[in-house]
């Protein structure tokens, strides 16, 4: 959901967590993240992107698998 915070609002949850990655809108209007960490903490930053910020609908999370290392957690262009 954009246009409520959403991407802003994930990264500082990243942050506070510890994990690492990124987060970005996409041009649907959907929002898509990578993040890497201790299970505990990535587990903690999905449940929270299951309900997002206040006035965000999100509609659906999918969880899947990635590649990849990051040194920190970004916010990136929209794709």
């Amino acid at each position: 959901m954009q246009g409520v915070g959403f991407r802003y609002q994930f990264e500082r949850t990243a942050q506070q967590h510890g994990v690492t990655g990124w987060v970005r809108n996409r041009r649907d209007g959907s929002v898509e993240a990578v993040v890497q960490g201790p299970e505990a903490a990535v587990s903690a930053v999905i449940g929270w992107a299951q309900r997002g910020p206040r006035n965000a609908q999100v509609a659906h999370v999918a969880v899947s698998d990635a590649d990849g290392s990051y040194g920190a957690f970004e916010i990136r262009d929209t794709e």
